[in-house]
């Protein structure tokens, strides 16, 4: 029996239709199992992140301000000539140490010591009439009051050697104080009038070491408080703080604060910055990483930690000083799980995944 045309026709049509729903068939079973097999979505993943924490114990800790300082001169004096005349010398070398007393510049003594010289003859012939009084006054041929002049003369004449001694002094310009003689005024030849300048000494121990506080930590210390400065330098000074200001500056709004330390021997210099850190007393206390640092939406320095019911927290922290192994914070309570990788990407009250610890 043969088929005809059209019956070949719709056989084939039919073959083509099973075909094709048969291969449909078959690429979405495989698409299906793609999508069984295909790996959780980034937002599937971020529900409930992982982060890694470290613990940080509370401990009592030592609070430190840290202050930009100089250093400064203890003193500073200007040596003045108490009379007028010519500088003859000038013992004392620019920029040396010298002790107190030693003389920095000498005038002519010119008249002085002729004064003297005066004064001393006058005053052992006053003093010779007033033992011959004394001694005719024992005897009945000198009254009482005669003696009494005698005496007086000689008095005023040990005041005239007491003068002329002060003005030959006054010749010689001295240091006021141990200390540097920083500044030469005046040179060999130099007239000095009353008042006028040989030179200047500065005292260097103690040193002061000066420094501005803010608003924010005037309050946590006091005088007597110890402290210590690292010089540029490279050296490091021990002392205590001598006085703080009680008036802001108007500009600034800083109050001035100095520390006085011995530096016998230093080679410090005034005028060197110095980084300065002023004991506030003791207190609780964290040792953080420095990475842990975040801020808040309130734009707050902290640390983000988790609780213990592995929930996002967020604390602000003051830092109190830098440590080899991170650095000390105050503001946290007790023992702190501190997120240390991961914490940028989380936020408070998101709960987490605690990681291995660091």
């Amino acid at each position: 029996m043969r088929l005809k045309t059209s019956h070949l026709f719709a056989i084939s049509v039919l073959v083509l239709v099973g075909l094709f729903f048969l291969i449909g068939t078959v690429l979405h079973g495989a698409k299906a199992g793609s999508e069984a097999k295909k790996p959780p979505t980034s937002a599937e993943k971020l529900a409930t992140p992982t982060v890694q924490v470290t613990s940080a114990p509370e401990t009592l800790h030592p609070y430190l301000v840290e202050l930009r300082g100089r250093t400064e001169a203890a003193r500073t004096v200007v040596a003045r000539s108490e009379t007028a005349g010519v500088v003859s010398a000038t013992p004392a070398v620019e920029g040396t140490f010298v002790a107190k007393g030693a003389v920095l510049c000498r005038l002519n003594v010119d008249a002085r010591a002729a004064s003297l010289a005066q004064a001393k003859a006058g005053y052992r012939s006053s003093q010779l009439t007033q033992q011959a009084s004394t001694e005719l006054a024992k005897q009945g041929f000198r009254s009482q009051t005669q003696v009494l002049k005698d005496q007086a003369a000689m008095d005023s004449a040990q005041a005239l050697v007491r003068q002329a001694e002060i003005a030959m002094e006054q010749t010689n310009i001295r240091a006021p104080f141990d200390g540097v003689f920083d500044k030469r005024d005046a040179e060999i030849g130099t007239y000095l009038a009353p008042g006028q300048s040989c030179g200047t000494v500065i005292e260097l121990d103690p040193i002061l070491i000066v420094a501005d506080l803010p608003e924010s930590a005037a309050g946590k210390f006091l005088v007597g408080a110890p402290a210590t400065a690292k010089l540029l330098s490279g050296e490091t000074l021990s002392g205590h703080v001598r006085y703080i200001a009680r008036d802001a500056d108007p500009q600034s709004r800083t109050y001035h604060v100095e520390v006085t330390a011995r530096a016998p021997g230093s080679k410090a210099r005034s005028g060197l910055s110095a980084r300065v850190l002023i004991s506030a007393g003791a207190g609780p206390a964290h040792l953080v990483p420095v990475s842990a640092l975040v801020l808040d939406a309130r734009g707050r320095q902290g640390v983000r930690y988790v609780t213990a019911n592995d929930m996002v927290a967020f604390s602000p922290v003051e830092v109190i000083e830098e440590a080899p192994g991170g650095i000390w914070v105050s503001g946290l309570t007790g023992q702190v799980r501190v997120i240390t990788v991961g914490q940028s990407y989380v936020a408070e009250g998101q709960k987490v995944k605690v990681g291995a610890a660091g």
